[in-house]
């Protein structure tokens, strides 16, 4: 088969544990692109935080795009043009904080680029740390979101929120997309919105069969691309629930899981680690 798309997930896939692109991956990335492979990146940070990344890898002088906040919006890097942006309007905003009370888990969301909580936790500042945002704790969550946004957190610790994933997915069933991407991060979209819907949108855009695209993950928020793809790719560092649903595993992200990826499916390079 010959790909003519890779789509990345960044943290914890693209990105190492220290946030950084090792030179092998960002190399095998370069040549793909050469060749005429787009690069794809597909995450729930918000653009914003996607866009250095964007830029070390050349996505704007290829023609590329960013999938953010878990395919909420869709980004061409090059004329910096929105191809789809999905929100969620302020009364549905409103019941989720109502609901993160009732469930004793912290919220946030994001507001011209600005992490906006109620009470400042660990985990927002995990957020902040990741994306580069500044976080804004406000006196009134509800007073402070006048205007939709694109995506909602609930955060605690993990096995808290685990339980409270597996109530809401059932609750919000109807009504929004409800998937972690972290542990400790329970992420809210628009319902039927996720990196696979957002990203068979943007294939048929560009004329791209989906045998022909390759999506690499660790998490949950990843699945339903890897599954949508033509081969879809687990990190080794992933859980073995979605390993097992993968087409193929790779290595891990801090041992150039991506590049191997790369170098044999797409460069047709003979692997010797």
């Amino acid at each position: 088969m010959s790909y003519k798309m890779i789509v990345l997930d960044m943290d914890d896939t693209l990105l190492r544990d220290d946030h950084t692109i090792s030179n092998a991956t960002k190399q095998a990335l370069l040549e793909a692109q050469e060749l005429g492979v787009k690069v794809v990146l597909a995450s729930g940070r918000p653009t914003y935080a996607m866009v250095e990344i964007a830029e070390e890898l050349k996505l704007n002088d290829y023609g590329s795009f960013i999938l953010s906040f878990n395919g909420a919006k869709i980004t061409n890097c090059q004329t910096k043009e929105e191809l789809f942006s999905s929100t969620l309007p302020i009364e549905t905003v409103q019941k989720l904080y109502d609901i993160s009370k009732r469930e004793n888990v912290w919220i946030h969301t994001y507001v011209d680029n600005t992490i906006v909580t109620e009470e400042n936790n660990p985990f927002t500042e995990i957020e902040a740390q990741i994306t580069g945002l500044p976080i804004d704790t406000v006196a009134d969550f509800k007073e402070a979101i006048s205007k939709p946004v694109v995506k909602v957190l609930m955060v605690q610790e993990e096995s808290h929120l685990k339980k409270t994933e597996a109530l809401l997915q059932v609750e919000l069933q109807n009504q929004l997309s409800v998937m972690r991407s972290k542990p400790y991060f329970l992420e809210f979209t628009e319902r039927g919105v996720t990196k696979g819907t957002s990203l068979a949108f943007l294939i048929e855009k560009l004329g791209i069969k989906r045998e022909e695209v390759i999506a690499m993950g660790d998490s949950y928020n990843d699945l339903a691309m890897i599954e949508f793809a033509g081969l879809g790719v687990a990190m080794g560092n992933a859980p073995d629930d979605i390993k097992k649903i993968a087409d193929y595993t790779t290595d891990t992200n801090n041992n150039d899981g991506v590049a191997k990826v790369v170098e044999q499916f797409i460069l047709n390079k003979q692997l010797t680690k």
